[in-house]
Parts: C-alpha cells; structure tokens; sequence
C-alpha cells in the first residue's frame, strides 16, 4: 500500500474533525466538554516517556550494529540491498513493527571504481623504472575485514579517469590562499599536486589545484590531523583507535547534494537530465586518495624550500614544497603519475520508509532519518545512527502493535540511499514530496553517526528546537554516572551564556550541510536538529574519528575504541527518542520561537560592529534590520505568553492546531529560492557563508566581495541582500503575530 496514501486516506476524516470541533467551539459550553474532546487534548504523557527509555536496550543496540556493519555496504550494491531487504522486514514485523513500510526508489547519477583496474599513484623514472606504487588495498589488520571481496577500493567518487603525470608540489590542505602561496614558489603548470585532508572541501581542493595549472591531484590524511601525532603502527589499530598507516578515507568530490543530473527534480525515469558535461563542482582533474605511509614515501623525498611551519604534518621529516624530488633520494628525477579509471553509471538507490500514523493530527509529521550506504562496512558511519533507529523502531512499534499506544502526529522514519554520494536518496525525496512536506512536517531529527566517541552529547540543530533539547537531555542518565544527566554532562563540555536564559547553558550547534538534514532545511525550510555522542577535544584534535570512510571502520573497531558496552549508542537512542515523543505526542508542539531571536540579534550586532560604517557611505542603512529584529522579539514573546495562557484554560484542540501550525511554519519564513548563488540553499539565516563576521550570510558574502572589488554593482548586491534579511526576519514575525492574535 502507498505509504502516502495512508496518510492522504486519513485527511477526510481530519476535516470531519474540525468540523466537529467547530461545533464543539461554538455549540457546546465549557463547562459540558465532551469526553472525545478532552481525549484528543491529552498532552504528551510523561510516563510512557519513562517507559521508553527504559525499554531502549543496549544489547539490542549493540546486536543491530553486528549485524549492519558484517558487509560492506556501498550504495546499490549487494550488501546495500540486503540491508534494505532486512529494515523492510522489521518494519513490516507483526509484533514489533510500524504500520506500514515501504521502498521508494530513485534512479541515480553515482561514481565507482574498475574492479579490474583499480586506481594507483606511481613514480616514474626517465629511465623506465617505477620505484613506487601505491598501495591498492589497505592492510589487513583484523580478521578478514579488510580482505573482503566486496570492499570497494580507495579512490574519489566523481574524479575523472585519466593518467596525468608531472613532478609533485606539495600544497598543504589544497586552499586557495595555499595554491596562491605555492604560485610565487613556482610555476604549477603541468604538476602534481598532493593535499591532506581539511580546511577546504575534498572537490573544492581539486577545483582549486585545476585553476593554477595542476594536472592531477592526490589526497591523504596526515596523522598530525587525525591521530594527535601517532603514525607508528604500533600506536595504531587495532592497538588503538588511531587510523592506521595504510588507512584511506574514501569520500564523495562533489560541491552539491542530490543528484548531480537532476537538480530539483526526483530521479525518475522519465525524469530530464541535465548531461554530464553540464555538471558543476565535481573535479576537472583526476585525483586519487592514499594513505599516509604512501604519503609519507612521496613527500619526505620532495626537494625546493621547506613548507611554512603551519603546513608542517606528522610524517616523520620536513616537508619541502618540490617541484620534484631531491637528487639525493630513490626517486631522483622522477615523475608522478596519477592513474584513475572511474567510470560514472545511473543506478536504482532504495530509500526505506517507515510510519507510524497519528491519532489526532495524522496529516502532520515529525521525520526521524538516518542514512543507509557506507564506504566499506561502516559501523560507525552510519550503522550507529541506523542501530539506534531500529531500537526506537522496536519499541515504539512493539507498544503500538499491542495497542499501547499512538502518537498525536504521523511519524515517519526514513532509511535515505545514497547519502555518501552527496545526500542524495535524502533530496529525492525531498524534491519527490516537496509541497506535502513542506506544508505539513513539524520538524526533522537526524541521527547520522551516533557515537563519534563516548565523553559527551553533540546536538546541532535551529534555535527553537533548543528548550525542548534541553528537556529532554535533563531527563536522561549519562553513561559515565548514574547521578549525572546528559545535560549536566553536556553543559561541561559545551556551553555559552545566553542572555534569553539568563545564565550558562549547553551550546546547541548550528547546521552546515554534513549529513540528511540539509535538504529539509535549507531547501524546504523544516525545523532540524542532529544527535551524537562525541569526543573529548581537550584530549585529542583529531578532525573526526579516525577510522572515517576507511575499511577500518568496523565492528571490532566500534566495540573495542569508540563504545564498549554500547551505553553511549543507548543514550542517544534515549535522548533522540525523548525529543522525537514530545514533538510528535505534545498538544502544543514544544517549540520555541522566543529562541531564535539570539541569533538574529547577535547577527544584527555583528553587522553593526563590522558593516555599519562602510554601509553608510554608501547610504545603505541597518536600521530597518533592527527594527524587523526588534518586532521578532516582541512577537515570540507575545506567542509565548499565548501559549502559557492556553495550557492554563480549556481551550478547544482547533486553537491549539492554529498555534501549532505558526510554530511549525516559522521556519519556512526565513525560505527564499531566489537569494543564494548555490542550488538548494535557500535558508537566509543558514546558508553557506565565506567571510568571517557571524551575519546573515548573504549580506556578509556580499559584502566581503564589494569590499574587495569596489564596484558599485556588487554594493548593489549588498543592499539587496540586506533587504532580503530584513524581509525574512519581518515575515518570521509576521508569522508569530498570526499565531498571537487568533
């Protein structure tokens, strides 16, 4: 059955409801309410929260993961579709699962590598000989997990095939300012250039290389960055969670999400399509990712001046910025070469969705997310997050099965495909479903890698998803203490003063465009938010967990180094669970306006420090933004004494439905298709920003590029940009001064 046509089957009678409720409004005294009016206008129950988390087991957990993380599981492929195959069977159980589940497939643009000709770095000497080649497969250090015939070997998912050759640079982390810094060195043209992973984006480190003149690009992860140092094999896996030398993260080189032939439609068959030759931000030079013991081989050879000291890695030697390699090494006058043999196919990607229907509100939604797909076996990135949703899953399922139980709004859980490719199972979907989605959904919570490292709660999300957060993480035990809960251990290791709440609270994070969220927020403006449980950085710098995209990545791993006893995947499972009840279960949906205006405040006072002056000569004033962010604060806090008010008295559910409807719609205020450069993001408040002030980023991107240039038509852009902020935070307002005065 059409999961959506569930949902559509129970629109007819929500209309019957309002009409009775309309009756009920106006034809029946408050003091002779009706029983099935009060029954629909029983808030979230407090009691079956407890019960949930009780029941989240970490066993189960830890079983879920063993099992999702025992194949490699690369988009479309066998494994893929096997998980695939056993989610749906989960979903569809009799005694544990939802009412309904079901694929949606989508036809999609990925990237892989020849099986029979796998990709390589090698060097060649003028006298024919070939001293060095990469390795081709990472070293087996743990059963046969890194021998599988089905993990798919190192390379950069979207590089153009080809061979180029030329003598190596060294180019730090393949910035533009490094690029730059290189071209006073030396003349790029014709080399080959190697970058270690960070502080520019893996597609835009080849983009740049390609516009200096560098013919190929090849890419490691230097232990300085991802193991605080270590670069021994003996202080690496499996002695420790430290990548090992022969370690290669794989990744997708792309600057977009979705699907890269069919930007804002859903990949069907009868689908257009853009050609291959029109797709942007993919790399226009072939680029090849190695470990850091090849790495090590290349760069420690190289000849020229010395790097900067801030390019300085852990290798073990100084790295010199080449052309070439010294005189004095095994390469001498050699050349690299880079060989990549891609090839580029449309295939069938499977999202699973499941559903869970709403009793009151069911044309209402709160999506619960997690993607599918991994590199290698993925146990961490992201059958952590896929472990933890099919625990939710059960028992949720399991107490709405024995008739236990069914939330106020639908929920829906969605397995997205293809998500290392670019998020794109997770657009399709977006793009497939926009208007109902868009109209309809409260909010969306991600659960990508739930367990980066077991020292504290990472949250990420928009303002008003904060209190309820908050909430929630206070009700939950931390794994370290029975007497601490999550909050208070958060609260240690993240925090800022908020002057909405009057002293120090856990510092919430803002959303980029890292994992499945970004569609539902930057495309169709839904309230977002992303749990996992993280890392010490006082104790470590790596830049993420260092087995990240490589075939290291694996239950062994996750057991031994990232959480033994899998208490902190149980924690998140309960935290994530206790967010997901309220917003689905609340009478009011336990949003809070009142929050954002912080951070449209900070960005108000940030472009008055920063802008002001500059923006005045040229007769652009800010005093419009102020007052816009002015009138916000006014009416959030009038919707919060509203809200207040209604949980005091007995009002009918049709008043709660039309607050309920302004606070899922805030965010959709701050939507505009037309204001940013890049496709899908359309968030004012969160789009991507370049320049370094904390400011509505179209303004500030703006305005870094007129202060640059000097041209009256990119001050244009900035008085245009500005009007654009002040448009959306007038209608955010806007909207919450519906909702106040009903």
């Amino acid at each position: 059955m059409n999961l959506w046509k569930i949902v559509g089957g129970v629109l007819g009678g929500a209309v019957i409801l309002a009409i009775g409720l309309l009756i009920g409004h106006f034809g029946i005294s408050k003091n002779s309410t009706p029983e099935w009016v009060k029954e629909i206008s029983q808030d979230v129950d407090e009691a079956f929260i407890t019960e949930f988390m009780k029941e989240v087991d970490n066993k189960k957990i830890e079983n879920n993961l063993r099992e999702l993380s025992q194949k490699p599981h690369l988009a479309t492929t066998q494994g893929d579709e096997a998980l695939v195959k056993m989610i749906l069977e989960r979903w569809k159980d009799k005694d544990y699962g939802l009412d309904d589940a079901k694929e949606e497939r989508y036809d999609v643009y990925l990237s892989f590598p020849d099986k029979n000709n796998p990709n390589n770095v090698k060097v060649l000497l003028p006298n024919g000989e070939e001293p060095f080649q990469s390795l081709l497969t990472e070293k087996n250090l743990h059963g046969n997990d890194q021998s599988d015939s089905e993990v798919i070997k190192p390379y950069a998912a979207y590089a153009p095939k080809g061979n180029p050759k030329g003598k190596l640079v060294y180019a730090n982390q393949g910035k533009w300012s490094d690029f730059e810094y290189l071209s006073t060195k030396m003349n790029l043209t014709g080399t080959i250039a190697i970058v270690r992973y960070g502080g520019a984006g893996r597609s835009t480190k080849t983009i740049n290389a390609a516009q200096f003149g560098v013919v190929g690009v090849i890419v490691y992860t230097d232990p300085k960055d991802i193991n605080d140092g270590n670069a021994n094999p003996s202080q690496t896996y499996p002695s420790s969670w430290y990548m090992p030398p022969s370690g290669v993260e794989r990744g997708s080189y792309t600057e977009d999400f979705g699907d890269l032939l069919t930007f804002f439609s859903p990949a069907k068959n009868y689908t257009y399509r853009i050609k291959e030759s029109e797709i942007k931000g993919i790399p226009p030079i072939p680029t090849q990712p190695i470990g850091f013991e090849d790495a090590k081989a290349l760069i420690c050879q190289l000849t020229g001046s010395a790097a900067p000291e801030a390019w300085q890695g852990s290798l073990g030697c100084t790295y010199n910025l080449g052309p070439g390699f010294t005189a004095a090494g095994t390469f001498n006058d050699g050349d690299v070469q880079v060989n990549v043999y891609n090839y580029q196919e449309i295939k069938s990607s499977a999202n699973v969705m499941g559903i869970i229907r709403g009793s009151v509100e069911p044309d209402r939604y709160v999506m619960y997310g997690n993607h599918r797909d991994s590199w290698v076996h993925g146990a961490i990135d992201p059958s952590s997050g896929t472990a933890v949703m099919l625990e939710i899953t059960r028992v949720l399922g399991t107490k709405v099965k024995q008739g236990k139980w069914r939330p106020r709004r639908s929920i829906i859980f969605g397995s997205w495909g293809a998500e290392e490719f670019g998020l794109i199972g997770s657009t399709e979907f977006a793009e497939d479903y926009y208007s109902k989605l868009r109209d309809r959904t409260a909010a969306y919570i991600n659960v990508d890698i739930s367990v980066f490292a077991n020292a504290t709660l990472r949250a990420q999300g928009t303002p008003p998803v904060q209190d309820v957060i908050f909430k929630a993480t206070k009700q939950v035990q931390a794994p370290i203490s029975p007497s601490l809960s999550v909050y208070d251990n958060w609260i240690r290791y993240f925090n800022r003063s908020s002057s909405i709440y009057g002293k120090v609270i856990p510092q919430l994070g803002t959303l980029g465009a890292g994992s499945d969220y970004a569609p539902f927020l930057h495309y169709l403006g839904i309230t977002c938010m992303d749990f996992a449980y993280t890392y010490d950085r006082s104790k470590t710098s790596a830049r993420i967990y260092p087995a990240y995209h490589t075939a290291y990545d694996t239950f062994d791993y996750a057991a031994k180094f990232i959480d033994p006893g899998f208490t902190s995947h149980q924690t998140v499972a309960r935290t994530a669970g206790n967010v997901l009840l309220r917003l689905s279960d609340s009478l009011i949906i336990p949003l809070a306006p009142l929050d954002y205006w912080e951070t449209l405040d900070t960005y108000y006072k940030e472009a008055e420090k920063n802008l002001q002056t500059a923006l005045n000569e040229r007769l652009i004033h800010l005093e419009p933004l102020k007052t816009a962010v002015d009138r916000y604060k006014r009416a959030a806090e009038a919707l919060n004494t509203k809200i207040k008010d209604l949980k005091a008295t007995e009002e009918t559910p049709l008043m709660i439905r039309m607050i309920n409807d302004q606070l899922m719609l805030l965010e959709r205020a701050f939507i505009n298709h037309h204001a940013m450069a890049q496709p899908y993001f359309s968030h004012v408040i969160w789009a991507p920003r370049s320049y370094s002030v904390t400011t509505f980023p179209g303004l500030a991107n703006a305005y870094s590029k007129a202060v640059s240039s000097q041209l009256q038509k990119d001050w244009d852009q900035v008085h245009h940009q500005l009007t654009i902020a002040i448009q959306a935070v007038d209608n955010a307002a806007s909207t919450l001064e519906t909702a106040a005065s009903i």
